[in-house]
């Protein structure tokens, strides 16, 4: 399992490393199943190799003719070998990434573009000030945020093995090896691919809310606790190097979030007892990492008093340690570290009951708080520093200050999320048993609002424990006690944020208040505080349209502008791009939250609230995805200033931060952009962005009615999007804990986006991520005969602009209408499924021709060679598991009950995904 296209001799190595993986999973499939299901396995891959390459029919033909008359195990055998082996292909690819980027900043080579370094060379040709960046540091806030949606296909045990071969495949590359090394070396991979093969690829059963709580902290433990110091520090170095004249003591301005745990929207299982042991586990995790790394600190800081001088801080800090031993009567570093471990480990047991692996020397008081423990180890760095020892402060217990300043005893925060529906119930309820409102939902929105206004203000709670209320109610008050009584245990940065999904109204807000209010997170008064940020979520079109209006609403109302007063003016507003993506379309959803940015910075400027928008993107460009750096260099003008939140989603948290190296280069792409995008006018360097909004509101005009004219106004679409998908597959795979609906329901609107954009990548049409476009620009150009010429100034002069082409473009380079067409043969009407298929090929054709005229390209990926290569050598392994898949359907869907024809159909769409790599 060895050929490939890549041809550029700076790719021979990834090329020696996929033949090397391949030829050992080759070798594992011929031992482990067999010389039979190997050779059938081969004839398929150079079968399939020869029609990518080639377009031959025949070559199709007899694809065909080899995989549709497979036995059961065989078809499992095949289609297991093909998942694998795009899995290894991805592993082989991000090492090379990694080798790639070492090699062009070992050469010297001008800075990459997303570096640290570039974007302050940005800053400098932009002639900012050293004032200006410390301000914008002063101010910052850039968050990626985990979250668990079900687009993970990967078990974490198999994601595991990946960092297993990866680290092997990193020890080819960085060191020279003897004989004997090597082999060992590849023993080594031979093991892990052995170990690969006889893992089980699926969960046996669906995944818990905690079981996802855990995948999400084992990114902290592979990259996040030692990557995000280093990055502090790095900066630190940076700005220090270039800007001598300033002291860089930078605040805490990157954190990672997460939703993990405190997402109740469409998810049941998240309950006050799961946001608890969620915070538990966060909590342990972040103390385990604090106690290995003060042991170590143990071992590295043996001085003694006698060859040198220490503080009297640190002489009392030794003092009042446990440590006694007379062996270590002259090492007070030693004895200090003691007492910080075994106060650590107080710690550990007072909020986690958690034991440590190494008990500590003797009992000690826990720590109060984080700044307690940054106290004691400053001390450390400060008698280092005074005493001739300054390098040994700047390594191990530099990056360890660091850390507790960013994880405190929390690790992460964590944004509680519901639905408006459910807070308005929730507030319903209290008001009718509280005797205040019989009715509170029939309400008109001004009337909701004056009542909701009252309640706020007036001290007197509405909920009672003396009442009685029904399951729902009961479940979102024991939240917010929960939330309360957290936040006092683990510290006010442990649960900072209720979002609000589906906002459509100021009431949406006022209810959420409502609630904090009855759980003692908002108290009234003449100075009322609160103790969280309320943050809607606006995620249709409409409301997207509305957002402006309704945050103008919510700061006139005196009492709330008191309460954003009072948490420093500022505010954040999360904008849905998935959505919106799947009510308006690609290009409607990109433009109306374009515009929603631009509208709100101007409505929070009037009030004088500063904003920070938390922008909720998913992994694929039908959900929002691509590149972060160009995603946050597209914003318009004035719309991050310094804070930005984004959602890291699915199979992207493990693609971005399952590997420490490209995991900090993720993190550093983030800050660049921000720093870029806050303090330079990149939008309007070439031409002012605005004269391009009247063209992008015609276009965006036909897109939407092209789109929803399919999706929501074509007879027998949503049977057709159901027959001809593995949305109802995807519904009974083992990848996530929320159901794939948010109600139960066949209609399209009440599909959650995740699935409905997994579906269409599965059958390779990728349609949330392109369609309307073709119909928009041909209808833009019939009434504007130089409006090629426009469209490409636009392209040239609008970073927004560049990007949705540049998304797209990379898009549908992953479409295949050949296998797309193979699915529609699963639409039992043939007249649903010509009328269907046919508009959308139509589309698809119109979209190429004119997304490729205003590109100026023959082909798509002109510009992303490196990206071109990747499909290229992915389609002849993807083609055999999609024609599998179609085979498998056809099976399922006629009554056969044979197990291993689900199991092979889940197995396929794992390999499919795996071959995407940005499903959903």
């Amino acid at each position: 399992m060895n050929d490939n296209p890549l041809d550029s001799l700076k790719d021979e190595p990834l090329r020696n490393d996929i033949r090397l993986l391949g030829r050992m999973l080759g070798d594992t499939v011929r031992e482990q199943e067999g010389d039979g299901v190997f050779e059938i396995v081969e004839r398929v891959r150079q079968t399939a190799v020869r029609f990518a390459r080639d377009g031959d029919p025949a070559a199709r033909d007899e694809l065909a003719a080899l995989l549709d008359p497979l036995p059961r195990d065989t078809t499992q055998s095949v289609v297991r070998a093909f998942s694998y082996f795009l899995q290894l292909a991805n592993i082989a690819e991000d090492e090379h990434h990694t080798r790639r980027r070492r090699a062009h900043d070992l050469a010297g080579s001008p800075p990459r573009e997303g570096s640290l370094i570039h974007a302050l060379d940005a800053l400098s040709t932009a002639a900012v000030s050293p004032e200006t960046i410390a301000d914008f540091f002063a101010h910052a806030l850039v968050a990626p945020v985990l979250t668990a949606h079900p687009t993970e296909v990967q078990r974490q045990s198999l994601i595991r093995n990946h960092r297993d071969i990866a680290r092997l495949l990193d020890a080819r590359e960085r060191q020279q090896m003897t004989p004997e090394e090597q082999t060992d070396n590849e023993l080594g991979l031979a093991n892990a691919i052995l170990t690969l093969w006889q893992s089980r690829m699926l969960r046996p059963v669906r995944l818990k809310v905690l079981d996802e709580v855990k995948n999400g902290v084992s990114y902290f433990r592979e990259t996040f606790f030692t990557e995000l110091p280093r990055l502090y520090i790095q900066v630190a170095q940076q700005l220090q190097q270039r800007y001598p004249q300033k002291i860089w003591a930078l605040p805490p301005f990157f954190r990672v979030g997460s939703w993990i745990g405190g997402d109740r929207d469409g998810n049941p299982f998240v309950t006050a007892d799961i946001l608890t042991e969620t915070l538990r586990l966060q909590s342990a995790a972040t103390l385990n990492h604090y106690l290995e790394q003060v042991h170590e600190l143990g071992g590295e800081l043996p001085l003694s008093d006698v060859l040198v001088s220490v503080t009297p801080e640190l002489v009392a800090l030794a003092e009042h340690s446990p440590d006694k031993s007379p062996q270590r009567a002259d090492e007070p570093y030693r004895r200090a570290l003691s007492g910080i471990y075994a106060r650590l480990a107080a710690t550990a047991r007072a909020l986690d009951q958690v034991e440590p692996v190494r008990h500590e020397i003797a009992q000690a008081a826990p720590y109060a708080s984080p700044d307690a423990l940054r106290g004691d180890l400053k001390i450390l760095a400060n008698s280092l520093k005074l005493n001739g020892a300054a390098r040994l402060a700047g390594g191990r217990l530099r990056r360890l200050l660091r850390a507790v300043q960013i994880f405190g005893f929390h690790l992460a925060p964590i944004d509680l999320r519901q639905n408006s529906e459910v807070h308005a119930r929730s507030v319903a309820a209290l008001l009718a048993a509280a005797g205040r409102c019989p009715d509170y939902e029939a309400l008109p929105e001004n009337e909701r609002i004056a009542l909701l206004t009252a309640e706020i203000t007036t001290p007197r709670p509405l909920y009672s424990p003396y009442l009685d209320y029904d399951e729902e109610t009961r479940g979102e008050l024991a939240i917010f006690f929960a939330a309360r009584s957290l936040r006092d245990k683990y510290g006010a940065a442990a649960l900072p944020n209720c979002i609000i999904s589906k906002t459509d109204g100021v009431s949406d807000l006022l209810e959420l208040a409502l609630l904090l209010k009855e759980s003692g997170l908002l108290l009234p008064g003449n100075q009322p505080r609160l103790d969280v940020n309320i943050i809607p979520l606006f995620e249709t079109i409409e409301d997207l349209q509305k957002s402006a209006a309704t945050m103008t609403g919510v700061f006139a109302l005196p009492v709330y502008r008191q309460l954003i007063a009072g948490r420093g003016d500022e505010h954040e507003v999360m904008l849905g791009y998935s959505d919106s993506n799947k009510d308006g379309g690609f290009l409607t959803s990109g433009w109306e939250l374009y515009k929603a940015e631009i509208e709100l910075t101007c409505v929070f400027a009037k009030h004088g609230v500063r904003l920070r928008l938390f922008h909720g993107r998913g992994g694929s460009v039908g959900r929002g995805g691509g590149p972060s750096y160009h995603a946050i260099l597209a914003q318009p003008a004035g719309a991050v200033s310094g804070q930005i939140r984004l959602t890291e989603q699915g199979e992207v948290i493990s693609t971005k931060y399952g590997n420490a190296d490209t995991g900090r280069r993720n993190l550093e792409v983030l800050l660049a952009a921000t720093m870029e995008a806050s303090l330079t006018d990149h939008e309007n360097r070439i031409e002012p962005a605005e004269q391009f909004h009247g063209v992008m509101d015609e276009l965006s005009a036909r897109a939407f009615n092209a789109y929803r004219g399919l999706v929501y106004e074509t007879p027998g679409f949503t049977t057709y999007f159901r027959q001809s998908t593995v949305v109802s597959e995807i519904a009974s795979l083992n990848i996530g804990s929320r159901p794939a609906s948010r109600k139960a329901s066949e209609r399209i609107e009440d599909l959650r986006a995740i699935p409905w954009v997994f579906s269409w990548a599965q059958c390779r049409l990728m349609l949330p991520g392109w369609y309307g476009f073709g119909s928009a620009v041909d209808g833009y150009l019939a009434e504007n005969p130089d409006g090629l010429a426009t469209l490409r100034r636009m392209l040239h002069a609008w970073p927004f602009f560049k990007s949705l082409l540049s998304n797209m473009d990379m898009v549908l380079a992953k479409t295949d209408l050949a296998i797309a067409s193979r699915y529609a043969e699963l639409v039992a009407d043939s007249e649903l499924r010509q009328r269907i298929f046919g508009q959308i090929r139509a589309e698809w054709v119109l979209t190429r021709q004119h997304l490729l005229a205003i590109l100026d390209q023959e082909d798509f990926l002109t510009e992303n060679p490196m990206l071109k290569r990747s499909l290229q050598l992915r389609a002849p392994y993807m083609d055999p598991l999609n024609h599998l898949q179609v085979e498998l359907l056809k099976r399922h869907r006629a009554g056969e009950t044979d197990e291993r024809v689900a199991r092979a159909i889940h197995i396929s769409i794992n390999g499919v995904a795996s071959g995407l790599r940005n499903s959903g």
